[in-house]
């Protein structure tokens, strides 16, 4: 990242969980010629105090400048730097409150500050709309409900995982969770139990966030979808014609969905790629022609790489990431589909599914499971639960593996890769 963006400087802590980060910040600058500069978070503490230099008040800000530099996640490739100016961050700002945020709320962040899930649901509208921010990092459950009573939160963005543990978690039974209002679920969609649970126990709304670090958002909040048999997995689509949205924002995106060969799909149940064009998506990757001209379309429409389905007319329905669609025999499986409806099973805590080979089909669907504690979980537990919920056969898991964690990068998107080299290990397939 240093030598990409040609930094100048590099602010860091001076020590966390044992590791000195300024040792490993010269390493860095011996290696990368522009690095000149190395703060700690003390040293920016001692600045504030300090006068400013009056040359600062000689410095052009645009709007069109960029305001920050967040990194693609990297679960399949290699980072690629996102970058988003202030005037991105505006059009974002005010997409995000369709979520059910308000200006003033109390909000929590319970991920890291580094890319669009905090950085873009909580922190931003915060700068833009006012209110509190309450952090927490890294991840502690319990510490999680203790902030969520104390501080009196009203509004947070949460992973699926983390909204099924607090459901799951002992302490949980009998907190006092009436000052939330709402809560978004990112990184993939939400299960109908956890949203059913959550109203019946706490009366909270869950919504429903899709969104990338390249600044593309769809949000389904109370508002825009009132109906949450509907908003578990419909999103807006933004842009269909003739129809509008309570976000102001939504006017200016523009979606699409199109098939392989780039040809836009608008019949009701076609399944393509998403492309989304809008004032808060990013012009380019940083510093990265190369990649540019595959990630956007002749029109400015940015790829998302994820496949939606077109639903009445007015939504789209996330069916998955093109590299995670399970093909069982010819039929398309949402991995997410599967790890969704047995989130509801009372012995799992959680869950994923992949794709493992088969000569025969092609592809069978394998299941991770993590049990509750002092709960046992068999394959035929797993596959009588989704036969009672009415999934087709073709789509339930022929493989269990049990095991103590599911893995998960420093935002919570499951690690699939690992998984798939992990059941192809086990099966003595070659990549």
């Amino acid at each position: 990242m240093a030598e990409l963006t040609q930094a100048a400087a590099m602010i860091t802590v001076h020590e966390f969980h044992g590791f000195g980060h300024p040792a490993m910040a010269e390493e860095v600058r011996r290696k990368v010629p522009s690095l000149k500069k190395i703060y700690t978070y003390e040293d920016v503490r001692r600045m504030m105090e300090e006068k400013p230099n009056p040359s600062l008040n000689l410095l052009h800000i645009d709007a069109d400048d960029i305001f920050t530099l967040c990194w693609t996640s990297g679960t399949e490739a290699q980072p690629k730097g996102c970058p988003l100016s202030h005037n991105n961050w505006r059009c974002q700002a005010a997409i995000a409150l369709a979520s059910g945020m308000q200006p003033s709320d109390v909000m929590l962040t319970a991920g890291p500050l580094v890319n669009m899930a905090s950085v873009g649901t909580v922190y931003v509208p915060w700068l833009r709309f006012g209110g509190t921010v309450v952090l927490h990092h890294p991840f502690d459950p319990q510490l999680l409900l203790k902030q969520m009573v104390q501080e009196r939160i009203q509004y947070t963005l949460l992973v699926p995982a983390v909204v099924n543990m607090i459901l799951k978690h002992p302490a949980a039974q009998g907190v006092d969770l009436s000052s939330i209002r709402v809560i978004t679920v990112g990184s993939a969609p939400p299960s109908l139990w956890s949203m059913q649970e959550f109203k019946k126990r706490w009366n909270v709304d869950i919504g429903n966030i899709w969104g990338q670090n390249e600044g593309t958002a769809l949000v389904s909040g109370v508002e825009e979808v009132p109906d949450m048999a509907i908003r578990v997995d419909h999103l807006p689509r933004y842009g269909a014609p003739g129809v509008e949205w309570a976000t102001s924002m939504a006017r200016f995106v523009q979606t699409k969905v199109v098939d392989p060969d780039g040809t836009e799909l608008t019949e009701n149940g076609a399944v393509g790629e998403l492309l989304y064009r809008g004032p808060n998506v990013i012009p380019g990757y940083f510093r990265r022609p190369d990649l540019n001209a595959q990630a956007f379309d002749a029109d400015g429409y940015f790829r998302t790489g994820d496949l939606f389905q077109i639903a009445q007319g007015r939504y789209l329905k996330f069916f998955e990431r093109a590299k995670d669609i399970i093909i069982r025999g010819g039929y398309n499986i949402s991995a997410q589909e599967v790890e969704n409806v047995l989130l509801g099973h009372p012995a799992v805590q959680d869950v994923a599914a992949v794709g493992m080979p088969d000569e025969n089909l092609g592809e069978r669907t394998c299941v991770y499971v993590v049990p509750k504690p002092g709960q046992t979980v068999t394959l035929e537990d797993l596959t009588g639960y989704m036969k009672d919920q009415g999934v087709a056969t073709y789509k339930l898991p022929e493989r269990l593996e049990l095991v103590e964690a599911i893995p998960r990068n420093p935002v919570g998107k499951i690690l699939k890769k690992e998984l798939r080299r992990d059941i192809r290990d086990k099966l003595g397939v070659s990549p």
